[in-house]
C-alpha cells in the first residue's frame, strides 16, 4: 500500500473539495448549521440503563448515539434531488458529503486524504505506523430515493468510536494503524458497475472501468477530471493496497432484512455474502406503426421482453424445474436464489409506435456460485430460443459479476464478542447470543475480500426495509452499533 498522502500531497486537498462545491455553498452552509444544532434526545429502549445524566460514562451516549444520529440526519439532507435522497458517484452532493465526512474524520484525530477514485480516507497510525493496518469502511453513495442509513451508518459508527478514543486520549494506544474509508461508489447506480471505490483499492477493478459511460455518455475518467482528479493507467494501478500491509477489513451495515427484528436484537454477525450477477438485456425488433402492422407480422421486442421477464421469474422461483444435475453437481440452495428486473426502457417510447428496441436489467443473487452460473447459462439459452421464435435479436451483456464472499471466522468471532459485550453493557445484564446471518445484499466487503480477510456486523432495521425512504434504525441501535465498534477497537490496543 502506498503511504497515505500528507497535506502536501498532490491528491485533492480539502480546499479543492470546497472549491468544487462552491456552487452549492448555500446547501453546504445549511448542513453546517444542521450539524451544529444540538442533537435531539431519543427514548431509551434498553432495560437497566437510564437515559439521563446518570448513564454510565463508559457507554458514551452523547457521541455514539446522539451525535451519530444527528450526523446521519445531516448526511440524509445531502442530495442531488429535491424531495428525496439521491447521491451517486462523484455527483455534487457526493462531493459535499465526502467533504463533511472528511471534517468528521479530522475531528476524530485522523489524517485525511481523497484518492484518485474519490474514496475519502482517514487514518491514525497508533503505536506502530509500520504494522499491518485495520481497515474499516462503508459507502457514501446511495440509490435513488434512498434511506439515510445504508452505507452512512457504517462510516459514522466507526468515526464515533474513534472519536471516543481520541477524547479519552487512547487513540495513540492502538497497536496497529486504523483507517476508515468512505467508499465513493458501492451501489453502482450511475455507471451500472458496483464497487468502483472498494474494487479499485482491492485491485480487482480493471483499468477499462475508467471508460465506462453513464446514461449521458460521460465516462468515469471524465467525472474524475471534472472533480480535479487526474488519473492515468499507471496511477490507477497504484490505488491497489499491498495485501501485506493490511491486517483485515471490517464493515458495519444495516441488515436490510427482517431477521434481527424478529429475534429482538440490535446486532448480528455476518457469516457470508451472496454472489451477484447483473445483466443488461437488449431486445431489438422491427419498429412500426401501432395501427397498421398486423399482429401476425410483428417483430415486437416489447412482447418478447415481457416473455423473457416471465421466464426469469419462473426459473428463479422454481430452478429445479429447469436445471439438471450430474454427479459432480448435487444442486444448490433454491431458497437463496433471488432475481429482479429493476429497470426497463424502450425506444422510441411512444404510445402509437411498436418499439424498435427494449432494454432491461437483471439482478441475480445466491450464496451458491455454481448454482448462479448454472441459472445464468440456462436463462441465456432459453432467452435466445424465445427471441429466435419471435424473430427478434437478443443481446445479453454481463455488467457485474461477483462471487459469494465468506467472512473470516476469526474476525467474525471477535466481532460477535464485541457485539455481545456492547449489548450486555447497555442492558446491564446478560443478553441472548448474537445471531449469525447470511447477507443477500452486496457490500464493499465483497470486493475487499480479494485483498484481505473481512468481517461484518449487521444492525437491525425496522421491517427489514432498505433502499427506501422508509428505511429506519432506532437511535439506541445506532448507539449499540457504535459501542460494538468501540469494543472491537479496544481489542486492538
Amino acid at each position: 500500500m502506498a503511504s497515505p498522502p500528507h497535506s502536501s500531497s498532490p491528491n485533492r486537498p480539502l480546499s479543492k473539495i470546497r472549491f468544487t462545491i462552491s456552487h452549492n455553498s448555500s446547501i453546504f452552509s445549511l448542513l453546517v448549521v444542521l450539524y451544529l444544532l444540538p442533537p435531539l434526545s431519543s427514548a431509551h429502549l434498553y432495560a437497566g440503563v437510564e437515559d439521563t445524566k446518570g448513564v454510565k460514562n463508559d457507554l458514551f451516549l452523547e457521541v455514539l448515539r446522539d451525535e451519530a444520529v444527528a450526523r446521519l440526519n445531516v448526511l440524509g439532507k445531502v442530495s442531488d434531488a429535491d424531495g428525496y435522497l439521491e447521491r451517486t458517484y462523484l455527483s455534487p452532493a457526493s462531493i459535499i458529503a465526502g467533504n463533511i465526512i472528511r471534517g468528521w474524520m479530522e475531528e476524530a484525530g485522523l489524517r485525511t486524504w481523497v484518492d484518485q477514485m474519490g474514496n475519502v480516507h482517514g487514518r491514525v497510525d497508533g503505536m506502530n505506523s509500520s504494522a499491518k493496518s485495520l481497515l474499516i469502511g462503508s459507502h457514501l453513495d446511495t440509490v435513488i430515493d434512498a434511506g439515510i442509513f445504508d452505507g452512512a451508518l457504517g462510516i459514522i459508527s466507526a468515526l464515533s468510536a474513534l472519536k471516543v478514543l481520541n477524547i479519552n486520549g487512547q487513540l495513540k494506544n492502538l497497536k496497529r494503524p486504523v483507517e476508515v474509508i468512505a467508499f465513493s461508489d458501492e451501489e453502482g447506480v450511475r455507471f451500472q458497475s458496483a464497487f468502483l471505490g472498494s474494487a479499485a483499492i482491492a485491485g480487482v477493478l480493471p483499468v477499462s472501468a475508467l471508460q465506462i459511460q453513464d446514461k449521458s455518455g460521460v465516462t468515469v475518467q471524465n467525472v474524475l477530471k471534472e472533480n480535479s482528479i487526474e488519473i492515468s493507467e499507471e496511477s490507477f494501478f497504484e490505488l491497489k493496497y499491498d495485501p501485506e500491509s493490511v491486517w483485515g477489513y471490517i464493515e458495519l451495515h444495516i441488515e436490510q432484512g427482517p431477521v434481527l427484528e424478529s429475534v429482538g436484537l440490535p446486532l448480528g454477525v455476518v457469516k457470508g455474502i451472496a454472489g451477484q450477477t447483473r445483466l443488461k438485456v437488449t431486445v431489438r425488433g422491427s419498429q412500426g406503426h401501432a395501427g397498421t402492422v398486423p399482429m401476425s407480422m410483428r417483430q415486437d421486442p416489447m412482447a418478447a421482453a415481457a416473455e423473457l421477464i416471465v421466464l426469469l421469474e419462473s426459473i428463479c422461483k422454481h430452478p429445479e424445474d429447469f436445471l439438471s444435475y450430474d454427479d459432480q453437481c448435487k444442486g444448490f440452495s433454491v431458497e437463496s436464489l433471488v432475481c429482479t428486473v429493476g429497470e426497463i426502457s424502450c425506444w422510441p417510447s411512444a404510445s402509437n409506435v411498436i418499439p424498435g428496441e427494449v432494454t432491461f436489467t437483471v439482478d441475480m443473487r445466491t450464496i451458491d456460485d455454481m448454482g448462479r452460473e448454472a441459472v445464468i447459462y440456462e436463462l441465456s439459452n432459453r432467452m435466445h430460443q424465445i427471441c429466435d421464435r419471435r424473430s427478434v435479436s437478443c443481446n445479453i451483456e454481463c455488467k457485474h459479476d461477483a462471487n459469494a464472499a465468506a467472512c473470516d471466522t476469526g474476525l467474525s468471532s471477535q466481532l460477535k464478542s464485541a457485539a455481545y459485550s456492547a449489548m450486555k453493557r447497555m442492558a446491564g445484564e446478560d443478553v441472548d447470543d448474537v445471531p449469525v446471518l447470511m447477507s443477500g445484499a452486496g457490500h464493499d466487503a465483497m470486493a475487499m475480500a480479494h485483498l484481505t480477510k473481512v468481517g461484518m456486523l449487521f444492525v437491525r432495521c425496522r421491517g427489514g426495509v432498505s433502499h427506501s425512504p422508509a428505511e429506519y434504525v432506532l437511535d439506541d441501535d445506532v448507539w449499540a452499533a457504535g459501542l460494538a465498534i468501540l469494543t472491537f477497537l479496544e481489542t486492538q490496543m
